[in-house]
């Protein structure tokens, strides 16, 4: 299939020039991407504003990887500066190396560290996490599928999940986490989620079957064990939280510092216990069979606000303040 002829060579994008508060990021007209021959062009109906576009926008990193801002972030000025890691849209045009896609296909994908969904196009090559869009759902609710369920499923490749498996997701109301306590209780898992009492009744519509209220009570010291634990914070160590880890039981750190990093492998040895913070590969294949679960209404994004483009740096303010429940969705088109 060759690439098909799309009309303009400009575009609106969200762009941070350099680094700073959410003002930084102003909405201008950039040139419009052109698809290489494996690359799919598609019209962006929404993005979401997470975590990651917080880090690349203030070089705020966890602690000790702050050696890592030059490489991944960027020097003086953010290396990517249209932000957004995962789309909903439209196929634009496809370049002449794709197939399974087609102009006018509906989408979701998740673009990873290459970012640019923060755009009115997006140049997404085939070997990303790319699926058909749930056709149940609308461009927003499909876009909040997209971040966390990928990060979730990247990381519960590592463990096996099955009926009766004890899983605890630390930060069960964010993007990621309240991914995870979907796609664990899909699984059979019983689920034991950790967030703030005012997060209770969401996590338990997901399907939490337990929820411990972080401000009330410390999980890692009421003596209770799990087979799995899902850290989405950042405060849960492998120190801290070894005791509460069944023997041949799994510690999967979505955030964690640079003391966490080094420290993983050894302490893997030493215990037996898997340590990781390594997201798995998420095939396409994987991914579509994702999207068919929200399909079928298994799984259900979750959204805490919308915002316009035009009002990307209020997304970003809102973001900043670390009480988001799920997703915060940018509106493109």
């Amino acid at each position: 299939m060759t690439t098909t002829g799309v009309q303009g060579t400009r575009m609106r994008a969200a762009v941070a020039r350099r680094f700073g508060a959410p003002e930084v990021v102003q909405v201008e007209e950039v040139p419009k991407p052109t698809p290489k021959p494996d690359e799919l062009l598609v019209r962006v109906h929404a993005s979401t504003v997470s975590i990651a576009d917080h880090r690349l926008r203030t070089r705020d990193v966890p602690d000790g990887l702050g050696f890592l801002i030059p490489l991944s972030l960027g020097v003086f000025r953010p290396r990517k500066r249209v932000l957004g890691m995962d789309v909903a849209g439209v196929v634009e045009s496809v370049g002449g190396a794709v197939t399974g896609f087609a102009p006018g296909d509906e989408v979701i994908a998740m673009l990873g560290g290459s970012f640019g969904g923060h755009a009115e196009y997006v140049r997404v090559p085939v070997s990303k996490a790319i699926a058909p869009k749930p056709s149940s759902l609308s461009m927003e609710e499909a876009v909040a599928l997209v971040f966390g369920g990928h990060t979730a499923l990247a990381f519960l490749a590592h463990v096996e999940i099955s009926s009766g498996t004890e899983v605890l997701v630390n930060g069960a109301s964010g993007a990621v986490g309240s991914a995870v306590v979907q796609l664990a209780k899909l699984r059979g898992a019983r689920v034991t989620a950790v967030c703030s009492g005012t997060n209770a009744d969401l996590v338990r519509s997901l399907g939490a079957d337990r929820v411990i209220d972080y401000t009330i009570d410390d999980f890692a010291a009421n003596g209770e064990t799990y087979d799995v634990i899902v850290d989405c914070v950042g405060n849960a160590p492998f120190e801290r939280v070894e005791g509460s880890i069944e023997p041949g039981g799994a510690l999967l750190l979505v955030i964690t510092d640079l003391k966490g990093v080094l420290s993983a492998k050894r302490h893997s040895r030493r215990s037996g216990k898997l340590v990781t913070m390594k997201l798995a590969p998420v095939s396409s294949e994987d991914f579509a069979e994702f999207a068919r679960f929200a399909e079928s209404g298994a799984f259900r994004p979750v959204i805490d606000r919308v915002y316009d483009l035009d009002d990307v740096a209020e997304a970003h303010r809102y973001v900043d303040t670390g009480r988001k429940r799920g997703n915060v969705v940018l509106r493109i088109a």
